[in-house]
């Protein structure tokens, strides 16, 4: 799966969820926002993300998101800990709704993002095996989580 189908999942998820102001908005609107979220204009940069969320204090939440499983849900005021403030700025000026809702909508898509992302079907799983160093970059991200 490429990163711009991963978007549109994640897309899919912020489209449907409980908030009646992202609900509205076209499908490809709220990808070129999560592009911009991401940095995922040349890829998604796996390593990157999860370099950010590895720093959070999420790492159980993050751990779930990661393969297989049920993924835990993260709280929107925690989407910072993890998406810098700037980021969730530009995705609600994107979409035209409230920085409240553009943290909302990245609470309901991180999740979705990172295991399509992560999930054994996905090329990308590679590309981030690759990123974060192999089996032992994998181990020390591992044991900050722990």
């Amino acid at each position: 799966m490429d990163w711009i189908k991963i978007l549109q999942i994640g897309a899919e998820y912020i489209q449907n969820n409980d908030d009646e102001s992202t609900s509205g908005i076209d499908l490809e609107d709220i990808v070129r926002g999560l592009q911009v979220v991401f940095d995922a204009e040349n890829g998604l940069d796996l390593g990157k993300l999860l370099a950010q969320l590895q720093d959070s204090d999420l790492g159980e939440i993050v751990a779930s998101w990661i393969g297989s499983g049920e993924n835990k849900p993260i709280e929107p005021e925690h989407v910072e800990a993890i998406v810098p403030p700037e980021k969730v700025k530009a995705l609600a000026e994107q979409l035209g709704v409230s920085e409240e809702s553009a943290r909302k909508a990245l609470a309901d898509a991180l999740p979705a993002v990172v295991d399509q992302a992560t999930n054994e079907e996905s090329s990308l799983a590679e590309q981030l095996w690759e990123q974060i160093g192999g089996f032992e970059g994998a181990i020390n991200i591992l044991k900050k989580f722990t």
